[in-house]
């Protein structure tokens, strides 16, 4: 899994408690700033800078060993560019049957913070016009409550 957006690392270590249960898997979290209290787990690996240097996707590439099935969850800056930005580099990580997971498509008036600006949401309309390799999976929101709808791209070729 790569996550963008460590913020406080919960997230990481959650999804490594789940790889733990499988009995496979990595947790590759970015994030700008290096907190000296992340959570400690064999499964994470900690990377700091920004999600969408050169320099840092050599990185997370270092990680990945053919073969490796990837999905991708996005939960760093908001803005509609960062976001469409981050899903034009990760998207080509993520595996067939596999997700590009984009967080809090929420904000922006859907039906959130009416007032954010061009977000999440807005990145994905735009992304998808010129992917159809990704579809929006619905199924994810089956219990009509999520802080990402239309987020779950599951890549499809």
């Amino acid at each position: 899994v790569i996550e963008t957006g460590t913020m406080y690392g919960g997230s990481a270590l959650y999804l490594a408690t789940i790889c733990d249960i499988i009995k496979k898997g990595i947790i590759i979290s970015i994030d700008i700033n290096k907190k000296d209290d992340f959570p400690v787990h064999n499964r994470i690996k900690y990377i700091t800078g920004s999600s969408t240097s050169e320099y840092i996707v050599d990185k997370v590439k270092n990680f990945i060993k053919t073969g490796d099935k990837v999905m991708v969850i996005l939960d760093s800056d908001h803005s509609k560019n960062h976001v469409l930005k981050e899903m034009q580099i990760y998207e080509k990580f993520v595996t067939k049957d596999s997700y590009l997971v984009v967080e809090d498509t929420i904000v922006n008036g859907h039906p959130v913070e009416p007032n954010f600006g061009e977000g999440p949401m807005e990145a994905v309309n735009e992304f998808l016009k010129t992917h159809d390799d990704y579809k929006i999976d619905a199924d994810k929101e089956k219990f009509l409550l999520t802080w990402n709808p239309n987020g779950y791209l599951k890549k499809i070729k």
